[in-house]
């Protein structure tokens, strides 16, 4: 008779910003006709999560000309292949290489390794659209890896040019210093507004995720940017006011045309996108802190193709395609994936017009956007406070009966007895 084994399987799974949930215990397998011989397997899985740090190098004039003339030939020779592909309906990197390969090196030479990455570049490119060919900007990021790549301790690194390797001092910040010990792969070399950074991947230990005893239920709008199953409202009126100032002072500037408002134009490019930036970052961080404090689990909507799926009148459609709610779930998932915060998405289907005490839907559950009044039981409230509350009650049967009760008075917190 077989003795039962626990078998210990460790898989590293890297994966970059993907959403996970709780975590389930593995089954057993029975080998053999006999019900007792069994041989159980338990999968442990260590992840860890790849991220990627925008760190500045610090460059000479010289260096500045250097790395520029590299990028606008790496690019260029990414174009000839990009051409190539095209023509020859192939984005097989083999394949490529075997044509485009010397011809690269002697028409914009490029070092070796580098004419690799070029073909490498192009067909990624030409795999995600086969109907157009590829094009590429002169100032489009460099793919550097090991060969011509090399670290020299955590405040220096060596490229590779058209002149030579160069060294190049790193600006190190507070953030970035304990993480870059954890530095692996390709990094991509990119110019932007004057300077040269490097994208480098490290990888971050993923903590396992724990039980949650509680759920925290989030609500995404635009009014509204976030509202949690506590009550607590990230209001969306900050972002509407910059949005609109931004917007008439580029209006102004434009029509006015002349030198000065072009380099005042010049300087407001990406403002509105790092201030949403900015504010998604501070909201993710507070919803994964309070996760933290109450051993929550977070529950998001699953509101991917939502702008396909809804029409909104013609006023409203700036603002419907300016809500950068992907962002904010994208810094949700990383932030708790960090944290070994639990995250759970469900369908959003009809959370903001259940009633959470008789569970009636009805369009007429919601008088105004910010009012919750049912038309059976009469349970009133606030809209989005709500529909947080339902969401995070749908996940509540998925989880330990502790958390269930809580998901339950969170959702009913007037039912009496």
């Amino acid at each position: 008779m077989l003795q039962s084994r626990l078998l210990c399987l460790r898989f590293l799974s890297l994966h970059t910003y993907s959403f996970t949930s709780i975590r389930q215990e593995p089954p057993s397998f029975r080998v053999g006709r006999n019900a007792e011989s069994s041989i159980c397997i338990w999968i442990v899985i260590i992840y860890a999560m790849m991220q990627t740090l925008k760190v500045k190098l610090d460059t000479s004039a010289e260096n500045n000309r250097a790395l520029l003339e590299t990028m606008h030939q790496f690019n260029a020779a990414c174009n000839y292949v990009g051409e190539k592909a095209f023509e020859l309906h192939t984005a097989n990197k083999i394949e490529l290489q075997k044509i485009v390969y010397r011809d690269i090196r002697e028409m914009f030479g490029i070092s070796a390794q580098m004419a690799v990455r070029a073909i490498s570049k192009s067909c990624e490119a030409y795999k995600r659209d086969k109907s157009i060919k590829p094009k590429f900007d002169p100032n489009g990021a460099v793919i550097y890896d090991q060969r011509i790549m090399s670290w020299k301790g955590l405040d220096r690194v060596s490229l590779l040019t058209l002149d030579g390797r160069i060294m190049l001092p790193v600006v190190i910040c507070d953030y970035h210093a304990p993480r870059l010990d954890r530095i692996r792969g390709q990094a991509d070399l990119i110019f932007q507004n004057g300077t040269f950074y490097l994208c480098v991947v490290v990888d971050v230990p993923e903590p396992k995720k724990f039980v949650p005893q509680n759920v925290l239920g989030v609500d995404l709008g635009i009014k509204n940017i976030a509202v949690d199953s506590s009550g607590e409202e990230f209001s969306g009126e900050k972002i509407e006011k910059v949005r609109s100032k931004i917007d008439n002072l580029k209006a102004d500037l434009q029509s006015c045309g002349t030198d000065s408002a072009k380099r005042h134009l010049k300087k407001l490019s990406g403002k509105e996108a790092r201030f949403h930036r900015d504010v998604n970052h501070c909201i993710s961080k507070k919803l994964v802190a309070k996760a933290i404090d109450t051993s929550s689990a977070i529950v998001l909507e699953d509101l991917s193709g939502i702008r396909e799926r809804i029409t909104v009148p013609k006023a409203q459609r700036r603002k419907q395609h300016n809500w950068s709610f992907y962002q904010l779930r994208q810094y949700i998932d990383y932030k708790a994936a960090i944290a070994g915060v639990p995250l759970i998405c469900i369908d959003p289907a009809y959370t903001s017009q259940e009633c959470p005490i008789c569970h009636l839907i009805s369009r007429s559950n919601r008088p105004t956007r910010d009012e919750f009044s049912c038309v059976c039981c009469g349970f009133s409230g606030p809209a989005d406070t709500i529909a947080a509350r339902n969401i995070a009650a749908r996940v509540s049967v998925n989880m330990p009966i502790v958390a269930r009760l809580f998901a339950e008075l969170q959702a009913h917190p007037f039912r009496e007895g």
